[in-house]
């Protein structure tokens, strides 16, 4: 197949998403480039390297699978869940945050979500809602651009800062900076880092706890790649160390997000919970309880007013089915971590690939001077390029990404997903990047644009 690929039918795809130049392409959402680039494969018959959707490139664990038959064989179909959960994901959602995380939450505090994304959907709704003076979502950059996106739709005041910029020490003075606003009702990041995949130490936890506790501000911690840190050999042992870090040991003012999309490999089945500490979980705020018309208990709110208002509970089968992975998990049964270490095998061949065809690791390093880990994401860059330009000059290569400017990043690049790439597709993605660095390598982005700066040339 020749590269680059027709520019007009290139064009023509991207304007029918709504793409009609330069910046709007550098911008698409995630699931926006993914029907850009399905639509372009149908019309060339050029398969991509599609690194832009992180998806789970690993089979659905088969207890799952098999509790939710055994459950539909049983009936469950016919009946709405219980909107606070089954007793079997709350009891063994409980079990796994001490088996993995070492934290303590009661079975009450644990909520199954319409996968995490409606988990934070939800709490971002609840947060703004506790005291009126707090009308901020303050993100801890890089992110998942789809959280940003989820406040915009509420109508969410954000903040943020580039974490990167500010690890260890510095991170103290930069975070209490923002929270002295008084405007800060939550505080949001991953760990590991989507799209960075760099891991907060246990101090900068300590950090974040010690202030959400003084500012009176809330931690939504999204783990979502728990315990995925590969470079430690001992991850993913039921209650033994090391656990997953978390901010829930420095403070009561966190909720942590739990998902099986990644770890189970059970993403369309859209199955996860939240864990919310017990002290906060039965605090009350005036302002919610006037607003609501009850007695402004968090826990009981966000249960029954907020997560009942998205939706009449998770799928019936799908908590049978989350539940029997949980406790094959606490049991030892189902070894997630050793299953999902596939993922750094995976991203460790895709970044050697791109290092000798001229890219480069973005966010390189992490807070102890170690390299940042392999595992589910990637950052990558060329040149001194914007990931928007990257992303403009890739499309016509047959391999897709999206921008970092997109995360809140303030490097330049792009992020890359490992999870679903094929045994095949390395040596595909080698010939890509090698023909692309043989046509740009000299390119002086200042001269005039050429025919295939995609977008720019509408």
């Amino acid at each position: 197949m020749h590269f680059p690929l027709d520019k007009h039918i290139v064009d023509s795809i991207c304007r029918q998403f709504g793409l009609r130049n330069f910046d709007e392409l550098g911008n698409a959402s995630i699931r926006q480039l993914a029907g850009v680039v399905r639509c372009i494969e149908q019309a060339t018959d050029v398969e991509y390297v599609n690194m832009a959707l992180g998806e789970p490139g690993l089979p659905a664990d088969k207890i799952g699978i098999e509790a939710e038959y055994k459950a539909l064989q049983n009936g469950c179909a016919s009946h709405y869940p219980n909107i606070i959960g089954i007793p079997e994901v709350k009891k063994w959602g409980s079990e796994f945050v001490r088996a993995f995380v070492n934290l303590q939450r009661p079975p009450e505090c644990i909520l199954p979500t319409v996968g995490s994304m409606q988990g934070a959907f939800a709490l971002n709704m609840l947060l703004l809602q506790l005291n009126p003076e707090k009308d901020t979502i303050l993100f801890l950059d890089p992110c998942f651009p789809v959280q940003k996106m989820q406040c915009d739709v509420i109508g969410t005041r954000i903040d943020a800062f580039d974490i990167a910029e500010f690890r260890g020490e510095k991170l103290r003075a930069e975070l209490e900076k923002h929270l002295q606003s008084g405007r800060i009702a939550g505080i949001l990041y991953s760990n590991p880092n989507n799209p960075t995949w760099a891991c907060l130490t246990d101090g900068e936890l300590r950090t974040i706890g010690e202030l959400a506790t003084q500012y009176d501000a809330i931690v939504l911690e999204d783990i979502a790649y728990l315990n995925m840190d590969f470079r430690d050999p001992d991850r993913g042992n039921p209650y033994s160390e090391p656990y997953q870090p978390s901010v829930g040991h420095y403070t009561h003012n966190c909720i942590q997000m739990i998902s099986c999309s990644k770890i189970f490999s059970y993403a369309g089945q859209r199955a996860a919970f939240v864990a919310i500490d017990p002290v906060l979980a039965k605090r009350t705020y005036p302002a919610l309880g006037e607003r609501l018309h009850n007695n402004g208990e968090l826990l009981q709110s966000f249960a029954y007013v907020f997560l009942y208002a998205l939706s009449s509970g998770v799928c019936h089968s799908v908590q049978y089915g989350m539940a029997a992975m949980l406790q094959a998990a606490c049991e030892g049964k189902l070894r997630y971590v050793d299953n999902t270490r596939e993922y750094a095998r995976r991203a460790h061949k895709i970044k050697e690939i791109m290092l000798r065809n001229g890219f480069h690791i973005v966010y390189d390093k992490d807070a102890d001077g170690r390299e940042v880990g392999d595992g589910f994401f990637f950052t990558f860059g060329y040149r001194d390029w914007s990931g928007k330009k990257l992303v403009n000059k890739l499309i016509y290569y047959g391999v897709s990404a999206i921008s970092l400017e997109s995360t809140g990043a303030k490097r330049e690049g792009m992020r890359g997903c490992a999870s679903s790439i094929r045994e095949d597709q390395y040596e595909i993605l080698e010939e890509r990047l090698r023909k692309f660095n043989e046509d740009f390598s000299q390119y002086d982005p200042y001269e005039p644009k050429d025919s295939y700066e995609v977008c720019e040339s509408r």
